[in-house]
Formats: C-alpha cells, structure tokens, sequence
C-alpha cells in the first residue's frame, strides 16, 4: 500500500509497522505461514483413507536423500518447530494450535 494513497509523508515519520496497524494490513508472510501450518494439520487428521496422510509418511526404499544438499521439504520447517513426531502432534489440535505462533515467527523471519 502506497503512503500517499493513505495521505502520509514520508516527512511524517511514520513507521511502516504503525501503518500497518492502522490500516490493519496483514503481512502476507504470516498469513501464508499460517495457512500452511493449518493445512499441514488438517491434511494429517484426516481419517477418510485418502491418500494425502500417508504421502507425508512414505520413505524412499533407501531410506536416503541424494548426496549433497537435498532439496527442502514442504515438511522440513513444520518438523523445526513440531519435531520429528509432528504428525502425531497434530493429532491433539489444542497442542498443534499452540505451536502455530513458534512457527509462523520462525518462518517469517526466515523468509
């Protein structure tokens, strides 16, 4: 959002966090940190037999990734703030629903 289309100078000396809050703008980065952590959750509760949950727990036959520095996973900063046992952590949604604010700090300040 441009300051001039909410009439503020940039000689105003105003903070773009103070902005923010008076337009009440979302950062995005949040938003999409916590959709993703909410799906994240909603996708392993699942008890229909879709194939989604059990995805998310296959393991290459090796057991391996590829030498050198494998790509990231969709899961990888999920198990950062959840541990490896995120899956099982997600199943008590007072629990997943906790961690939601460690994760959606840590993914934004990684970026």
């Amino acid at each position: 959002m441009e300051r001039a289309m909410l009439g503020v100078s940039l000689r105003d000396q105003i903070r773009n966090v103070e902005i923010c809050r008076r337009t009440r703008v979302t950062d995005i980065a949040q938003r999409v940190a916590k959709l993703k952590w909410q799906w994240a959750g909603h996708i392993v509760r699942r008890k229909d037999g879709r194939w989604g949950p059990k995805v998310l727990e296959w393991q290459p036959r090796t057991g391996k990734r590829s030498v050198g520095r494998p790509p990231t996973r969709w899961t990888d900063d999920i198990k950062r703030v959840a541990g490896s046992r995120w899956i099982q952590a997600a199943q008590n949604r007072g629990t997943w629903n906790s961690l939601q604010k460690t994760y959606v700090q840590q993914w934004t300040s990684i970026g």
